[in-house]
């Protein structure tokens, strides 16, 4: 099968797609987080996408040209929803822990008992469920979510959270859900989480929050991948980034690969 990416995921884990085509030839197109254009591929039989975010896969077109569509198998897909929940508690206690004291100077800085902190999960899905479960030992837990909250109850709680964390899927409905009113009614000095996408958020509310330097924010996910906006300028401080890797562990990675094999079987 002639294959086209736009994702190097699995060049280390598998053979098969370490030759590639151009668009016009292609007849497995092999997926990330960016777009693609299935138009320009006339000869396209099957999409394998690397990952669970479905936001950059036009279904139904492709239903109607009877094009398969290849997902992540149910094992797989569980690696990625836990290692994503892991690395999301990772940059909140980044955030929560992120003023510790100076080294050369060997002074300490105050900080509030971790117990005491309160983290607001917006979004109740895999991974926003295991995120809270993770963090309910640690701190006050706080969740809303989209499809079954009134939005009072995000009201409420945003003031309150210390950090909040994004895990929403991006759709037409939430794109900019977190925008100039939501990041108004964070508390000053508060972080913000997105292992999710870029789409969520209104990057140029964010980036006024973070110029101010009332906010601070750890980000997985962009509005470009490879990100090289303007919040970009305040990293590692107050805009903290990794390259979209949340989910990339090997187990998971290994799995993908023998999901993607399986599936141009087919063919």
């Amino acid at each position: 099968m002639k294959i086209w990416k736009n994702t190097a995921t699995l060049d280390s884990y598998t053979q098969v797609t370490a030759d590639t085509v151009e668009p016009e030839l292609a007849e497995i197109a092999v997926l990330g987080s960016r777009p693609f254009d299935h138009r320009a591929m006339p000869n396209l039989k099957g999409v394998f996408k690397c990952g669970v975010g479905l936001d950059n896969l036009p279904i139904e077109e492709l239903k109607e040209r009877n094009i398969a569509l290849g997902l992540p198998s149910n094992e797989t897909r569980r690696y990625i929803y836990e290692e994503t929940a892991n690395y999301a508690v990772y940059l909140i206690l980044c955030l929560l822990y992120r003023e510790v004291g100076d080294l050369a100077k060997w002074t300490k800085a105050p900080r509030v008992f971790l117990g005491n902190r309160t983290v607001l999960v917006v979004g109740a899905g895999n991974i926003g469920s295991s995120v809270s479960e993770k963090l309910k030992p640690m701190c006050r837990v706080l969740t809303y979510d989209v499809a079954h909250h009134h939005p009072d109850v995000l009201r409420e709680a945003l003031p309150q959270a210390d950090v909040v964390t994004l895990h929403i899927p991006s759709i037409p409905e939430t794109k900019g859900f977190v925008g100039t009113d939501f990041l108004a009614q964070m508390k000053d000095g508060a972080g913000l989480v997105n292992t999710a996408r870029g789409a969520i958020v209104d990057e140029d509310a964010l980036y006024g929050e973070i110029k101010q330097g009332r906010l601070c924010a750890a980000f997985d996910v962009f509005w470009e991948e490879p990100y090289k906006g303007k919040l970009a300028e305040f990293h590692p401080d107050l805009f903290w980034m990794s390259p979209h890797v949340a989910s990339a562990n090997e187990t998971f990675l290994q799995g993908l690969a023998k999901d993607f094999e399986d599936f141009i079987q087919k063919f």
